[in-house]
């Protein structure tokens, strides 16, 4: 299993397109300089009236499947 960290700063005005449907995914850059696509719906449960903010760690398996998305730090 491999696992990547980044970092994100979506105001909840930006997040609320995935709601509408305008945004079914959210592209970051790990701090090794890799660009994932992931799921927006795996960023809900970490949304607050400021937006989705902070230090996240993915973990993905063999297939580059998401496994976990933990929160780091804010």
């Amino acid at each position: 299993m491999r696992s990547f960290i980044f970092r994100v700063n979506i105001t909840y005005q930006t997040f609320l397109q995935h709601y509408s449907g305008a945004a079914s995914s959210v592209v970051v850059m790990t701090e090794n300089g890799l660009k994932l696509q992931l799921p927006a719906v795996r960023l809900r449960p970490f949304l607050t009236q400021m937006g989705v903010k902070g230090r996240f760690q993915v973990a993905v398996d063999e297939n580059n499947k998401l496994t976990t998305l933990t929160k780091l730090s804010d």
